[in-house]
Order: C-alpha cells, then structure tokens, then sequence
C-alpha cells in the first residue's frame, strides 16, 4: 500500500511539472482556430476572442494604466513555450492592466499569453507606422531564463582530442 501511495503521488508531481503554458480554464476559453497570420491579417474578425500565443518580449512600458509588452512572435510548442527558431509571423502587444516590472519582462525573454483580441495598436518606439495586433491579457506565462550551455550537461567522448593533427580522435 505504502509503494501505490508513493507512485500516486510521484505521478502527480510528474505531471504538474509537466503542464501547459496556460491554466485549464482560461486555455478552454481559447480558440485554438484563430493562427496568428489569419489574426494579424483581420484583427477585427477575432475581436472579443481568446487566443493564446507566445515569442519574445521586444521591450516593455508602463502606463499610468497597466503595461505594454512587445512580443516577436514566435511558434508554440506541445506545451505552449515558444520555440527557437528565427521564423516569426510578426509583431503582437500585450496590455496588462497592473504594473510589471520591466526589468523582469526584459527584451528576450520568452512569454506565453491568453489575451482578449481588442484592435490594433501602433507601436510606441519608431514603429514602421504598421499596426499590430493588441491583446487584452487573461493570463502570462513568463518562462524562466534558458541556462547557459556550460550548465548544462554534456557528453564529452574520452577519445575525442580537438588538438590532434591525426584527425578526430588522435589516432
């Protein structure tokens, strides 16, 4: 009995560790049909819809009334962080009606957002005068800073000699 239990248990912080982006509810809200280029492309067709999408932050500013977050976007993946990649489909804005630090919604940060489709904006720091698409925010999903290479870990071959002039493996 005491192993089921500790199996249960291990199962459940398995999974919770392993969750989507964005809560349940606010992710059922969703529509999942709404891309970002049919978005970008008609924003008043999606107006007063939910959608979740995601990249990296461009920059950030506070208003008397909440926060701008530019995002490049960028594809999602199973688990709504945006991936590495250099294709984007764009250019999004974020409004959150409190206050976020700057310095932690800094440029090159990964965000994952259910927002509230609400019109267009134009950008604030010398925009190409094209509007973007402006999301109400429901929920951010602000991922953690990824880990220099040097942290993680790597399999280095024991036979491997970068210095040999004789070839890959010195022999």
């Amino acid at each position: 009995m005491h192993i089921l239990s500790l199996l249960i248990a291990g199962t459940v912080l398995l999974l919770q560790g392993c969750s989507y982006a964005i809560s349940p509810d606010v992710a059922r809200t969703a529509d999942r049909t709404i891309t970002f280029n049919k978005l970008q492309a008609d924003p008043p067709s999606s107006k007063g819809k939910t959608v979740i999408v995601g990249g990296l932050i461009a920059q950030t500013k506070n208003v008397k009334t909440g926060t701008f977050i530019e995002v490049v976007q960028k594809e999602l993946d199973y688990w709504g962080r945006p991936r590495h990649t250099d294709r984007t489909g764009g250019r999004f804005i974020v409004f959150q009606p409190r206050y976020l630090d700057i310095l932690v919604f800094s440029p090159g940060r990964e965000i994952t957002v259910a927002g509230e489709v609400t019109g267009t904006e134009e950008p604030s720091l010398g925009g190409s005068g094209a509007a973007y698409v402006l999301l109400n925010a429901r929920e951010i999903k602000l991922w953690p800073p990824e880990k220099p290479s040097w942290e993680k870990p790597q399999f280095l071959d024991p036979l491997y000699d970068p210095n040999s002039p004789q070839g890959k493996y010195g022999y």
